[in-house]
């Protein structure tokens, strides 16, 4: 079974719904045979080259109710182990973190791609890192198992942006609008960060539909709470 998982490294959702995702596939008997995979997405694609912070971005576009989003998100997220600290956060565009996601994925392969994400998630949200430094990327991307010179490299030129814009334009194709949203074999879609038994649940279903060949794509659970346009469920 394939789940490619379409993604913001800005998106705090995107971080929760990793996390019980990863907890039901935890408990799922066939996760040897899940390949699991993370595709781009830009929350805010026209975000400055140069970080800001994070609460005076917040609150310049969505007034009042940013601290509540963010507040919101630091709880649930505590229960899943997540440390959000707002405060520290930057304000940055992520393109060069998908390029060096795709890079992972490419030429490390998919576990190395998924330890990537989780350290530059943590980067973002924990560490207060800017995501959009190149340096600041080497230095995560090492730490995550990749090689500084070949990272520094790539990170220098633009290997991978032509890839990356066209999983871009692939997600819009298939009316990706929120993130997280997680797609099964290509065909069964699931937006949001579930709860860890509804994604065990549609890893049971994906798995018996697969196995009985059944080709129609069907919708396998209704939206949770996700980001979108730079903006996330409170």
């Amino acid at each position: 079974m394939k789940v490619e998982i379409w993604s913001d490294i800005a998106c705090p959702w995107c971080y929760i719904g990793k996390r019980r995702f990863e907890q039901a596939l935890a408990d799922f008997p066939g996760k040897e045979q899940v390949e699991v995979v993370y595709r781009p997405y830009q929350l805010v694609p026209d975000a400055p080259a140069t970080a800001s912070p994070h609460r005076a971005w917040l609150a310049e576009r969505y007034g009042p109710q940013s601290v509540a989003m963010d507040d919101r998100v630091t709880e649930l997220g505590r229960a899943e182990g997540i440390t959000y600290d707002f405060d520290a956060a930057l304000h940055a565009n992520t393109i060069l973190g998908h390029r060096l996601l795709h890079l992972a994925e490419a030429e490390y392969g998919p576990a190395a791609q998924g330890r990537l994400k989780e350290a530059l998630l943590k980067a973002h949200f924990t560490d207060g890192v800017d995501v959009g430094d190149r340096a600041a990327l080497a230095d995560v991307a090492v730490a995550a198992g990749l090689d500084r010179a070949r990272v520094t490299a790539y990170l220098a030129g633009d290997e991978g942006t032509a890839e990356v814009e066209a999983q871009l334009a692939e997600g819009r194709e298939l009316g990706i609008s929120a993130v997280p949203t997680f797609v099964f074999e290509g065909k069964w879609a699931v937006q949001g960060g579930q709860d860890a038994e509804t994604f065990r649940k549609v890893l049971d279903q994906v798995a018996t539909e697969i196995g009985e060949r059944r080709p129609a794509p069907v919708q396998v659970a209704p939206a949770g709470e996700a980001c979108a346009d730079g903006s996330c469920a409170i």
